[in-house]
């Protein structure tokens, strides 16, 4: 180990940032939306988590940086979303069950309908018996090693830069998400991830009010900032607060996030469009989609990516594309480091991150993808796997730069969260976060259980009324109906809200309704939302 360290020549920064909405629909028996849930936990988080548990056990030595939202946490404690995703992790048990007969007689299909029912079988066992249906103790238990770093992101994953002009909104984005961050987990999150990487000028204040200690925020972020970085995003930068900003590499991310041009689009690997969900008849199929009969993907694919006729997928091939790509990745990383010690003379960080459901869901082979690589890591002497709180640990020379406003969104700005198609909703989450300010001088504390709940709910509407989600999906048209629906729900049952607590008119039936509804923090105080004494 000691050899290791005397003969790296950099670092590499990997960071996994996990994330979805907050969709619970409880007055429906079924809601398609909230499968994107079971879906991730299915293909994404319990195969992650059961990966990094294995890794441990194996003592290979790694290390991993995790952001978890808020949002993404509370949904894996909410007992309903528990429920329905077992009864979702059923039916897909037994869809497989009926697959193997369908295609008992098919020598290339035949092997892939019983992968999937292992695979399936297996997630149920990890999930209800190892993790006790409990995956944020699982996730607290990592977060305890040396191997992984859990960091929050803001409270709803809010696109910060929008809230700019209210900075009450920023503050309580931020430190309600490390409230709920610190009772959940035991180790503090001394980070944060940036929700969309949407950086402006004096965030890093805010942030420092927090005690966070570093962000990470796209790398043109930090290239464009003031003055002009000497060593680019491979070394991070220092804030005039002190905070700590990390820039992602293109490089790094362009190999493993591009479908065109990234490792995901090998012609070896599996197909993720070709659902049996879109090609079985509807009689077959019915008991396990939409319950209008509308079909929906099921997981259960078939072919891989090449080709206009699709073949059929064969997993051990994939399986050793994957190893050659995590091998040709830390190669290219040994190759870019060596070259950058040449050019800057120190050993530089490279900051590799992506979404975590592209491991597993998007890209099927992701998980192995990553397995493959954090052991060949382990191996390696010339890179050094680091958290971002390690890597400040060492003696390290930084240079103060004051960033530049970015995001990783289209355009590299804010297009994609404020743009002619969703203006609209921005002009309400303004007036709505005004509003919440207006509360607040009125009811700087009350002794009325029901006015609290009231401000409380206000408060739990207005954070949801501000997620980035909502305005991505009007943007890029990946599900449009449901962002206007649920921003139009958020500033409809926020205005009453407000309309009652201001009036003294409070209907607890509404109040409740809401509560049952949208019941996300539970713990959550309005107060938190402190008035500016600017």
């Amino acid at each position: 180990m000691i050899l290791r360290q005397a003969q790296h020549r950099g670092y590499l920064l990997l960071v996994l940032h996990a994330h979805l909405p907050y969709i619970r629909h409880p007055e429906h028996e079924y809601f398609l939306e909230e499968n994107w849930l079971y879906e991730a936990q299915i293909e994404t988080y319990i195969p992650l988590l059961d990966l990094l548990e294995r890794l441990i056990n194996d003592k290979v030595n790694f290390r991993l940086t995790l952001s978890l939202s808020p949002t993404l946490v509370e949904m894996f404690k909410d007992s309903l979303l528990q429920r329905r995703f077992l009864s979702y992790l059923l039916r897909l048990i037994e869809l497989t069950e009926k697959e193997i007969l369908r295609t008992k007689k098919d020598a290339e299909l035949s092997p892939i309908s019983k992968l999937y029912n292992e695979r399936l079988k297996r997630i149920r066992y990890i999930y209800e018996e190892h993790f006790g249906s409990d995956l944020v103790s699982r996730i607290n238990w990592l977060s305890q090693t040396d191997s992984i770093e859990i960091i929050t992101t803001s409270a709803t994953h809010a696109y910060l830069p929008n809230l700019s002009v209210f900075p009450d909104a920023v503050r309580a984005q931020i430190s309600l998400a490390l409230s709920e961050h610190k009772r959940n987990f035991s180790v503090p999150s001394k980070g944060m991830w940036l929700p969309e990487c949407g950086y402006y000028e004096g965030l890093d204040l805010i942030l420092k009010e927090n005690n966070i200690g570093f962000f990470f925020m796209e790398g043109h972020g930090i290239l464009h900032g003031k003055p002009c970085p000497s060593y680019s995003v491979f070394k991070p930068v220092r804030c005039t607060s002190g905070v700590v900003a990390f820039g992602r590499d293109s490089a790094s991310s362009k190999e493993v996030w591009s479908r065109t041009e990234g490792y995901p689009g090998d012609p070896f690997y599996r197909d993720f469009y070709k659902d049996i969900g879109f090609g079985l008849p509807m009689r077959y199929l019915r008991p396990y989609i939409h319950p209008c009969g509308i079909r929906i993907p099921t997981g259960i694919k078939y072919y891989r990516i090449g080709g206009k006729r699709k073949k059929p997928y064969v997993r051990n091939m994939a399986l050793k594309r994957a190893e050659v790509h995590a091998n040709d990745f830390v190669m290219k990383r040994k190759s870019q480091i060596e070259d950058l010690n040449l050019r800057y003379k120190f050993n530089p960080i490279i900051t590799a991150s992506y979404d975590a459901e592209l491991f597993g869901h998007w890209w099927f082979e992701g998980i192995d993808w990553l397995e493959y690589l954090l052991r060949r890591l382990h191996h390696e002497d010339a890179i050094k796997s680091i958290t971002a709180s390690e890597y400040l640990r060492e003696d390290h020379d930084l240079e103060t730069v004051s960033p530049a406003m970015s995001s990783w969104g289209r355009g590299g700005y804010g297009d994609t969260w404020c743009s002619p198609r969703n203006n609209w909703a921005v002009r309400h989450v303004h007036m709505a976060s005004r509003r919440m300010s207006e509360l607040l001088k009125r009811f700087p504390q009350t002794d009325n259980p029901l006015l609290k709940r009231t401000l409380n709910q206000a408060l739990r509407e207005l954070l949801l009324m501000q997620a980035s989600d909502w305005l991505f999906m009007i943007e890029t048209g990946t599900s449009p109906h449901y962002g206007e629906e649920r921003l139009h729900l958020h500033i409809k049952a926020f205005g009453r809200l407000y309309d009652m607590a201001m009036k003294g008119k409070i209907e607890e039936e509404f109040v409740l309704g809401l509560e049952s509804k949208n019941n996300i923090f539970p713990f959550i105080d309005y107060r938190v939302y402190t008035i500016s004494q600017e």
